[in-house]
């Protein structure tokens, strides 16, 4: 027998592929050995359902920054400038691998095997890329240099990215990143140098799923997107539902037409002369346009074109100086009855007569921001009288016109209120001007005084204002340096806002709000500070000792409380039983 097989021809030996010789999940010989360690494939043995060549599900990670349910599949890469990425290894590279295959390993996804992570220690690749992909892209791409297991993780990361926030300096860092993120569904641009064409192209061929845009200028970068390549941009993307776009100085018109367009933001918009935009899905608009004495935006136009091309439209906030009640007439007959937030900023024009158009216009407001307007105590109390049911959130800041008789009314009929903002709305008259001598010499030695000018009868500065409110939150009161009294009694608010409040003074302030958090102060004097403090952090009440007596029962006279219910009162005290004062914030700056 033995000279049979030595004559029998040699028969080739299959080539082997043999994996580690050492468990990898212990590291112990494999050889006779059970190893006790769970692993992804002591798993799928242990489930017995599986068959060996199909590969196992596989749970994506979890969006960083955000705390979602474990089956969230987005990933959020926020980020500082990128670097490009080191290169893959070289098939002919002699570097070793340092991923470990267990028999048929080679099957698995790279998150599903043993990384080496220094020292002669091993993670679970899935380990790893939930440590990736909580840094930022620059990290990532600088660990994917480390070795093959840790680039194939990093890998893995990119491709699971939805959500990147990054700061460029360039188009190329911008292109190096997306050819990355094939998923990538929200992208967040924060662009140091000059936005044109090309970078919307770079986008527009990168990320074919893109669902929400945001560019944002940093520094003096420059936007040079004109409106032919936005319109031919959203038009293209078929799946884009949010547009933020900074400083659209350069567009000179807008046309844009699209069906899943929702939600557009615009700001640094100057002279357009067409504003036309198709987009039936769109339910909130933000355009914002730079006080500019040679803008010819026409605002009427763009008001009157809205209800017939965006008629579902529920938020709009609208920035000019150039905004009149015309605008707002226009608005009115678009017949946009769906509106629950409405914003007209900086329209010195807005008079009474608008606020009638409003209230005519709108049965459900929930927001109304009239910053910057004329409007006085009467276009208010239309105000309270028509949203005492819906209204939450009212701004009244910059509006010379309105007292503080108005604004009271308004925090007594608006009880849903919850923000009312009217800084720099009541202010003190200015001061008459000194007239001045002027004196010269004449030939003869005589001198003069110019006569001084008359001085007229100025209204009373000096004002009161008392809120009184049960649900209120934030009270902005910044730059009303015309109230000098001033009584706040909100159990809810949290925030009090009384900056460059120069004439309130101290002993005619009163603030009677127990969760109060934060107070700003800046630009008041040291003596309204001190009793600002004296009062929300109740301090002098602190420093009153306890005095533990307690009445008899036919309430003649006081006695001691006896020692052992003393002990049990600070017991309660120390478990939380009593309520206390939360902490209160005096904010300087």
């Amino acid at each position: 027998m033995a000279s049979d097989a030595t004559d029998a021809p040699a028969q080739p030996v299959p080539a082997k592929r043999r994996g580690s010789y050492n468990c990898g999940r212990c590291g112990l010989p494999k050889k006779g050995h059970v190893c006790s360690v769970p692993g992804p494939a002591s798993s799928a043995a242990a489930g017995g359902g599986d068959k060996a060549g199909e590969p196992q599900p596989q749970t994506k990670p979890r969006r960083a920054l955000h705390f979602d349910d474990p089956a969230a599949s987005a990933v959020v890469l926020d980020a500082v400038p990128l670097a490009v990425s080191a290169p893959p290894l070289q098939a002919g590279s002699k570097k070793a691998v340092d991923v470990e295959e267990d028999g048929d390993g080679d099957n698995d996804p790279p998150a599903e095997r043993w990384v080496e992570v220094g020292a002669g220690r091993r993670a679970p690749g899935v380990v790893l890329v939930e440590v990736l992909r909580r840094l930022s892209p620059r990290s990532v791409a600088a660990a994917a240099g480390v070795s093959r297991g840790w680039h194939e993780c990093a890998r893995r990361v990119w491709r699971a990215a939805e959500e990147v926030r990054l700061c460029a300096a360039g188009v190329s860092s911008v292109g190096a990143l997306m050819a990355r993120c094939p998923a990538l569904a929200r992208l967040v641009l924060r662009m140091d140098c000059d936005v044109d064409a090309t970078t919307l192209a770079c986008i527009a061929f990168s990320c074919p799923n893109l669902q929400s845009l945001d560019i944002s200028m940093a520094n003096s970068a420059a936007n040079r997107i004109s409106g032919d390549e936005l319109s031919r941009f959203v038009s293209e993307k078929r799946s884009l539902s949010v547009l933020k776009l900074d400083g659209c100085s350069s567009l000179g018109f807008i046309n844009i037409s699209s069906s899943s367009l929702s939600r557009l933001w615009m700001s640094g918009l100057s002279s357009l002369t067409k504003a036309v935009m198709n987009c039936p899905n769109l339910n909130e608009l933000s355009l914002d346009f730079p006080k500019q004495n040679n803008d010819s935006t026409d605002l009427v136009a763009l008001m009157d074109s809205l209800g017939r091309t965006c008629p579902n439209l529920r938020n709009m906030h609208i920035s000019s100086d150039r905004l009149c009640n015309e605008a707002v007439f226009a608005l009115e007959s678009a017949n946009l009855r769906g509106m629950c937030m409405l914003s007209l900023v900086l329209g010195s024009k807005i008079t009474d007569a608008a606020v009638a158009s409003i209230v005519r216009s709108y049965a459900s407001l929930e927001l109304l921001d009239l910053s910057g307007s004329g409007i006085t105590d009467n276009g208010l109390g239309m105000i309270s009288n028509t949203f005492p049911n819906t209204l939450t959130r009212l701004l009244l800041a910059l509006c010379p016109n309105i007292t503080p008789c108005g604004i009271q009314v308004a925090a007594a009929q608006l009880p849903l209120l919850r923000l009312m903002d009217c800084g720099k709305s009541i202010c003190a008259n200015p001061q008459p001007e000194a007239g001045r001598s002027y004196s010269g010499d004449l030939t003869d030695g005589i001198k003069f005084c110019s006569k001084l000018p008359v001085q007229r009868k100025q209204q009373a500065t000096c004002q009161k204002l008392i809120i009184k409110h049960s649900a209120l939150k934030k009270l902005s009161l910044w730059g009303c340096s015309g109230i000098d009294a001033l009584y706040v009694s909100c159990p809810e608010l949290v925030e009090l806002n009384l900056n460059s409040c120069t004439n309130l003074h101290p002993e005619r302030l009163l603030i009677q709000c127990p969760k109060l958090e934060d107070v700003h102060v800046n630009g008041c004097r040291d003596m309204l500070v001190g009793a600002i403090r004296n009062q929300v952090l109740n301090e002098f009440a602190a420093a009153a000792p306890r005095v533990p007596c307690k009445r008899l029962a036919d309430g003649s006279k006081r006695v001691h409380v006896p020692h052992y219910m003393v002990e049990q009162l600070e017991e309660h005290e120390k478990w939380g039983s009593r309520p206390r004062k939360s902490q209160c914030t005096v904010h300087l700056t």
